[in-house]
């Protein structure tokens, strides 16, 4: 066996050395092109009963999304929001529901319409 020298540990460093750049190198690469977004109220699974909570509160999930994925109509979902949420906060979420068209898919159209019709390609050259 050959004695280890100074000439002999080099190589050794060397390599040892370049193995460690090359595996920091691939650890502090991006992972994506797109930034990961951090959302306060992330999206539960739509097993959980949450789901329909979590939908009921989103604006942009109306109410017939949220029939065809869990079976609970309309009425179903304000029982649900009735149960689970405090007082104020399912006065609060009624006001909101009411307010915005974008819950029914019907009204959301018709508002639609009405601003479309509204709008004239002239107006805004």
């Amino acid at each position: 066996m050959a004695k280890r020298t100074i000439f002999n540990i080099i190589p050794d460093l060397k390599k040892n050395a370049l193995l460690i750049f090359f595996k920091y190198k691939g650890f502090m690469k991006k992972k994506g092109h797109r930034p990961v977004t951090r959302v306060k109220n992330l999206e539960p699974n739509i097993e959980n009963p949450d789901w329909v909570i979590w939908a009921a509160w989103a604006d942009r999930i109306t109410f017939e999304e949220i029939e065809k994925k869990t079976g609970h109509n309309e009425s179903g979902v304000i029982k649900i929001m009735r149960r689970s949420l405090k007082p104020s906060s399912f006065r609060l979420w009624r006001k909101r529901v009411n307010q915005k068209s974008i819950k029914h898919r019907k009204k959301f159209e018709y508002s639609r319409k009405q601003i479309t019709s509204k709008i004239k390609k002239g107006d805004y050259l």
